[in-house]
């Protein structure tokens, strides 16, 4: 109402025609305002029957905007929630209009016929969104080639092949946005070293923002949106097993982010921004609102190089206990393992069992005793795998957890029979682990935990750990 009274008193003396005029622009303004400013807009979203897309369309459909569900899954998926069905019903009661298609983005096909519907149902383009994303967090030897296949043409191909088919349109729009759900190229080894195909994968993405926001400077905004902590998908609690929730934030704060980049001028381009970065300089203070589990300590996202200590004291002030503060004593163990078992002198290149074989009542053997004495018949028919574990420090050496053959077992040396999955940690890092101490995703986020074959049966593991964790 103040604004209209300015109107009105601008020019005290108009005429009655005059102050209806600016009665109705008032009206007009507010009714923007009310609206929103992605009203009548249409968003291609790839990925967006659930996570991270299908928050980032409702948002939008807030506005009113028109939402291109562009995504696989046309049929309710056996573990996976959601359609591009139940996606358009929530979009349409949120406020949006919704156009369901099936979308693989690693098909030209496809991606053309979906973008030409687009079109033809709403007259254009205006915001491409580039969710749609495989992902296998495995090391070089362990990736099959049809997984780096799949990672490849789903993230880096099907990013540039969406982004080209919807260009000549987006270059037509007054608003002109490309987004791309990719980190900032951090080329730290660490985050190559664990998954290199995966990393390629999102950092080729990343590139078509660097090599389009220049090309098309001036006409089409690229930009990349990246969480500063993990996020809670369905994709997220298949990787980081039971309780992750817990460490993770909720997909509003990245609907949140991505509505803050799409509003804004084409001028902004080229810039690879992180959630909570840009929503503290619109003026965001309370991220609570955003956590799965309000007060609990967070984990940080991929590719962003966090400062251990300030990382380690955050959580302290929670009650966790984090991994980044082994002192002294872990920086001299860990170029120890198994070699400082070998015999020098005439006893040199005969077979001697590691040093942790020999001791009794250590940290590490007093855990696999619990372990095997924890085994049984239902825990083996449901795992299926057999784990071999790499340690290094006091105990370290070649432990087993067998949980394929009948009865099961664990202990030191060898495991009988083909290994699932190899894991290689400290010893003291190994415990924490199996007690409950430490995360399991946290140590392999942070380079404290390495694994190689079989990812999905070293997620079974950390599920079952949890029954662990009582007798530890």
């Amino acid at each position: 109402m103040e604004l209209l009274q300015h109107w009105l008193n601008v020019r005290p003396h108009r005429s009655p025609s005059q102050q209806v005029r600016c009665c109705i622009l008032y009206q007009l303004k507010l009714l923007e305002q009310i609206q929103g400013k992605l009203r009548g807009c249409t968003l291609f979203i790839t990925g967006a029957s659930r996570g991270i897309g299908k928050a980032i369309a409702l948002k939008a459909a807030k506005d009113g905007a028109n939402i291109v569900i562009a995504a696989k899954t046309g049929v309710p998926h056996r573990t996976l929630p959601g359609t591009i069905y139940t996606a358009a019903e929530e979009i349409e009661a949120a406020g949006g209009k919704a156009l369901p298609c099936i979308v693989n983005v690693r098909e030209e096909d496809q991606i053309v016929d979906a973008v030409n519907k687009a079109v033809q149902t709403y007259g254009g383009i205006d915001v491409l969104v580039n969710n749609a994303s495989a992902i296998s967090l495995t090391g070089t030897l362990e990736t099959a080639t049809k997984k780096v296949d799949l990672m490849m043409s789903a993230n880096t191909r099907g990013t540039y092949l969406t982004s080209k088919i919807c260009l000549p349109y987006l270059r037509k729009s007054k608003i002109g946005h490309i987004l791309n759900i990719s980190p900032p190229i951090n080329l730290n080894p660490v985050w190559f070293r664990n998954h290199c195909a995966y990393t390629i994968s999102k950092y080729g993405m990343s590139m078509c923002v660097l090599g389009m926001a220049e090309e098309f400077r001036g006409e089409v905004a690229v930009n990349a949106l990246w969480p500063q902590t993990a996020i809670y998908t369905s994709a997220m609690d298949m990787l980081g097993g039971a309780g992750v929730e817990k460490q993770c934030r909720k997909t509003d704060i990245l609907a949140d982010a991505a509505y803050c980049i799409l509003t804004k001028p084409k001028n902004f381009t080229g810039n690879f921004v992180i959630d909570e970065n840009l929503l503290r300089e619109e003026g965001v203070k309370n991220f609570d609102v955003y956590a799965v589990a309000p007060g609990h300590p967070l984990l940080p996202d991929f590719f962003l190089d966090v400062d251990p200590e300030t990382l380690a004291m955050k959580m302290e002030a929670h009650g966790a206990s984090p991994v980044f503060r082994e002192g002294k004593k872990q920086d001299l163990s860990k170029h120890e393992g198994p070699d400082k078992t070998k015999a020098e002198g005439p006893e040199r290149g005969k077979h001697h069992v590691h040093f942790a074989a020999e001791k009794s009542g250590g940290p590490v053997v007093e855990t696999f005793k619990i372990i095997k004495g924890a085994i049984n018949e239902e825990i083996v028919k449901s795992i299926q795998g057999v784990y071999q574990f790499e340690l290094s420090g006091e105990e370290g050496g070649t432990w087993y957890i067998d949980l394929k053959s009948k009865g099961g077992s664990a202990g030191s040396g060898e495991p009988p029979g083909k290994v699932d999955v190899i894991m290689s940690m400290s010893s003291s890092d190994f415990v924490k682990m199996f007690s409950g101490k430490l995360k399991p995703t946290m140590a392999f986020m942070s380079g404290k935990l390495t694994i190689k074959g079989d990812m999905a049966l070293a997620i079974k593991l950390e599920k079952l750990m949890g029954q662990f964790n009582a007798k530890l």
